[in-house]
């Protein structure tokens, strides 16, 4: 998929930092977001942020955000 592409189109994924700290609950960070490839074999990657060190990665399926935002 081109840079082209992948600005227009809304990502299929958001990716995720998901950091826990004690027992507090676990903190989501959304870091950036993924668009398939036309072949569906991988996927385009953008970072908006980096995770924070031992923090896990999550990849979820992107869905509208609170108040309708994509």
């Amino acid at each position: 998929m081109s840079n082209k592409q992948t600005a227009k189109a809304r990502p299929a994924h958001r990716v995720y930092s998901v950091s826990k700290n004690g027992d507090a609950k676990a903190a989501w960070t959304e870091i950036g977001a993924a668009w398939p490839h036309k072949d569906s074999k991988g996927f385009n990657l953008t970072f908006t942020a980096r995770p924070l060190e031992g923090a896990q990665i999550i990849l979820r399926l992107a869905t509208k955000k609170k108040g309708g935002a994509p």
